[in-house]
């Protein structure tokens, strides 16, 4: 069998499992966030915190909830790695420096999980499962509260109220993350994934020395780390080191534990808006975009350029043999169109346009299917945009669903959308201007800017995944790309949250004649092109330095 048919069979497999699982869990997590019981666990929770979950919260409200938790989130995990030397489990590793802790507390309560050290030689048992492994549940839970927030803000009416932050947040933990993290750890462990609490001890010998590695709770944090689209791993090398990521079955289960919320929240959109119409419209958009990616990837890794390439069957540079071009590629799109950040091959090995495809994709503002929670709100925000375009062309005061799309509206999805083009763009000249940023390049030209570029695209844009090649772990880097990963997660939600108050405040307008469709084949191809339009004309200039000069040039 040629590795071409392999990875289509792969892919093929992939969309299968997904499309078997949209419904049923779609449809659940409706329920989730429509549902006035409290379950008994919730309602400790409930009691410990102080809540009320039946309380009705307003737009600016909820926002309060969002940053006040997230602030204290990063305090507590900016503390625990302070502290690391004097915690049980710390295997002997010593405190965090305070701007890398600051880095990596901001990367795991923001969803971003970008990582500037070796996990393996930096943090102990305790921080590992009491300080990022929870991260990992309550930013995706975050995530999603507020794309449920702006859903009930189309779906309600004469309103401003959004439903309960911290209902919201503990019903996806409880009832969503935490039940499919328990089956998708027993899987992972069944594929040859490691899970345990050991200490550091020798694996064998290694290029004539000997080899040691720590054990850990590999699978329970790996799971959550591809369903709730973090992707910060366990050991440096991410989901390409055998303990994370033992075989092609392995590496399949992950691909669809990214994809697997993200597509079925276009559901949940559908059912609780009231029009499942609605809701295949976005997901068919997303998946117009996803794998038009992996097939543009696959056809440029498997390019054959001269008898190197010819004899590997394709660009296996930094891509692991079990593995594959094809295991490698769709795992790299599913990474970068969604918020995960994980990797199971390295990006800056890929072809200059390979490595200009994982860039792409993070810069349309992960929303094919993006990432949990927020790749439904990105492209919600992007279809209002759409309908707006539509109206101008039109003449007509632009709806969707049922919604006026007026000047206050429109205003907030603009905010929204340049929020994170301001941040890479200008972090990125900063940075190549002044001297001491550009020496943690490995590369100079093209691809050397692709990995500051890169960088900067990954923080603001809370994927998490890097290029390689650049050394990161700076001052500069490390307090740049934290701020970047806070201002690129929360400045966006606080015009998400706005617009569904503004949204549910309004008065549901009547259907005519003259409505746009937004639920038909006609409307989605007018997103996905005003997605690629907006995106193209913010980054091409960027891009055209890095790799696509790259990609000319090879």
């Amino acid at each position: 069998m040629s590795p071409q048919v392999a990875g289509l069979l792969q892919l093929t497999a992939l969309i299968a499992a997904l499309a078997l699982a949209y419904r049923p869990l779609g449809d659940y997590m409706a329920r989730v966030y429509s549902s006035e019981k409290n379950y008994r666990p919730e309602k400790w929770i409930y009691k410990a915190i102080g809540a009320n979950p039946a309380a009705e919260m307003r737009w600016p409200a909820y926002l309060r909830g969002v940053l006040a938790f997230s602030a204290v989130s990063v305090l507590f995990l900016y503390l625990m790695q302070r502290v690391q030397g004097a915690l049980p489990g710390s295997l002997g590793f010593s405190s965090i420096d305070p701007d890398q802790a600051f880095n990596t507390a901001a990367s795991f309560v923001a969803n971003t999980n970008w990582q500037s050290y070796y996990g393996e030689q930096a943090m102990g048992h305790v921080v590992q499962t009491g300080g990022l492994a929870v991260q990992n549940f309550l930013s995706a839970a975050v995530g999603m509260a507020v794309a449920v927030a702006l859903v009930r803000g189309f779906a309600r009416s004469r309103t401003g109220e959004l439903g309960n932050f911290w209902a919201d947040l503990v019903r996806g933990v409880v009832r969503i993350l935490i039940p499919i993290s328990v089956i998708g750890a027993i899987v992972l462990v069944a594929c040859g994934a490691i899970q345990n609490f050991s200490g550091i001890h020798q694996v064998g010998q290694f290029m004539g020395g000997t080899q040691e590695w720590n054990g850990g709770g590999v699978a329970s944090q790996e799971v959550i780390k591809e369903l709730g689209t973090n992707g910060g791993g366990y050991f440096n090398a991410n989901s390409a080191h055998p303990f994370e990521n033992p075989n092609p079955l392995s590496n399949l289960f992950e691909i669809f534990l990214i994809l697997l919320i993200p597509f079925a929240l276009t559901r949940t959109f559908g059912r609780m808006v009231g029009s499942l119409k609605q809701g295949y419209a976005i997901l068919g958009t997303m998946a117009v975009i996803w794998i038009g990616f992996v097939a543009l990837m696959m056809w440029t890794e498997f390019a054959h350029r001269g008898p190197a390439f010819e004899i590997a069957g394709g660009a296996m540079e930094g891509k692991e043999t079990r593995f594959g071009i094809a295991g490698s590629s769709i795992f790299a799109v599913a990474t970068t169109l969604t918020s995960t950040g994980a990797v199971n091959s390295f990006h800056s090995s890929y072809t200059g346009f390979g490595g200009g495809i994982t860039m792409l994709g993070m810069q349309l503002g992960e929303i094919a299917p993006g990432g949990v929670g927020s790749g439904l709100y990105g492209m919600l925000i992007m279809a209002i945009i759409a309908v707006f375009i539509a109206g101008l062309m039109v003449g007509r005061t632009p709806e969707y669903l049922g919604k006026k799309i007026g000047t206050r509206q429109i205003k907030l999805a603009a905010c929204y959308i340049l929020v994170t083009p301001a941040l890479v763009l200008g972090f990125t000249a900063v940075a190549m201007a002044l001297p001491t940023p550009a020496d943690s390049m490995t590369n100079s030209g093209a691809h050397g800017f692709s990995e500051i570029l890169y960088a900067y695209t990954s923080g603001a844009n809370n994927n998490g995944s890097a290029f390689a090649g650049l050394n990161a772990d700076t001052q500069w880097f490390n307090t740049t790309i934290g701020i970047a990963m806070l201002l690129g997660r929360f400045l966006p939600m606080v015009f998400v949250l706005a617009l569904a108050g503004s949204l549910a405040e309004q008065k549901p307008v009547p259907e005519t004649a003259g409505t746009l469709r937004t639920d038909k084949p006609l409307y989605a191809g007018l997103l996905v092109g005003t997605i690629l339009i907006i995106t193209g004309l913010t980054y091409f200039p960027a891009l055209a330095l890095g790799p696509l000069a790259e990609g000319l040039a090879s």
